[in-house]
């Protein structure tokens, strides 16, 4: 049966959606050691490649898949974990399945559905299994150590002074979280790892607390006043934009993984961070006055 012009570029399109899908599952499978993981990757290749041939009888054209899109997902699945760059492809294409309807493949639209879902549900990976522990360093760094640094502004006003004590501040206690993760995942008696758990909040508190104090380090005291804020308080307030920017990289990272709300979270870390920033400014303030610094 023959299709109209405008069928025929919406048909086009998806073809090439999933021969970009096809290409991508297969280039996760040949890097893929995970045995498990390299089969459901194999397997959803070959389905898209399934969906693309349907299509193609369709439209007697083949068509090339989008080089950007392949290296961009496959960058992202390298830096970001697989999950994340999975969720993040479907998510994107997430109108295909209600299209696929609307031109009859109805076959088609129940595999996007709902079995790509259940194959991507299995992936395991370190990222996910221990997130609570990410979770757990860069809350704490966030909130402590902007809180530190917000009453350490107030009370030295000196960018080198704060940038240090800040330092060791935040790395003793990365050494510190560490511990204490550790010791809290040997309790649980569970499949994650002591070890491992630990890793992940140090590392996510360290480079949370490198973040954060970087414009401490960047400025000069002797730089001019900006608005009226002075080289400190521009430190300070640079660093609260960090802090809500890692709050909102972070929680786009975990709505797509974990399939949960983003507004929610990143307003509720937003208030914390602003709440526990103002109280630790005033109490600085009031120490610099006490001691008459």
């Amino acid at each position: 049966m023959n299709v109209n012009r405008v069928e025929r570029r919406r048909l086009i399109r998806l073809q090439k959606m999933e021969k970009t899908e096809m290409e991508v599952y297969r280039r996760l499978a040949n890097r893929e050691k995970n045995s498990k993981n390299k089969k459901i990757f194999e397997k959803i290749s070959l389905q898209e490649n399934n969906h693309y041939n349907i299509l193609k009888e369709k439209t007697n054209e083949d068509v090339n898949y989008s080089i950007i899109r392949v290296q961009f997902h496959v960058l992202t699945a390298i830096f970001l974990g697989l999950t994340f760059s999975l969720k993040l492809m479907e998510k994107i294409e997430a109108n295909a399945a209600a299209e696929y309807r609307d031109l009859g493949y109805v076959d088609i639209a129940k595999e996007e559905d709902e079995h790509e879902k259940e194959l991507l549900s299995l992936l395991d990976e370190d990222a996910l299994n221990y997130l609570s522990s990410i979770i757990l360093g860069l809350s704490d760094a966030l909130v402590e150590l902007t809180g530190a640094l917000a009453g350490l502004t107030l009370a030295f006003q000196e960018l080198r002074i704060v940038a240090l004590a800040g330092l060791v501040t935040g790395i003793s206690a990365s050494f510190s979280m560490a511990a204490s993760e550790f010791l809290a995942t040997k309790e649980e008696n569970g499949s994650r790892s002591p070890i491992k758990a630990a890793l992940f909040t140090g590392i996510s508190y360290i480079v949370t607390v490198l973040l954060l104090v970087t414009p401490y380090l960047l400025l000069d005291s002797n730089n001019q006043v900006i608005f009226g804020l002075e080289p400190h308080l521009q430190a300070l307030m640079i660093t609260f934009i960090i802090g809500l920017f890692i709050i909102a990289l972070f929680n786009f990272y975990v709505s797509v993984a974990q399939d949960k709300s983003f507004k929610g979270k990143f307003i509720e870390m937003g208030l914390i961070l602003l709440v526990v920033t103002f109280i630790s400014f005033i109490i600085g303030l009031v120490l610099r006055e006490s001691f008459g610094l």
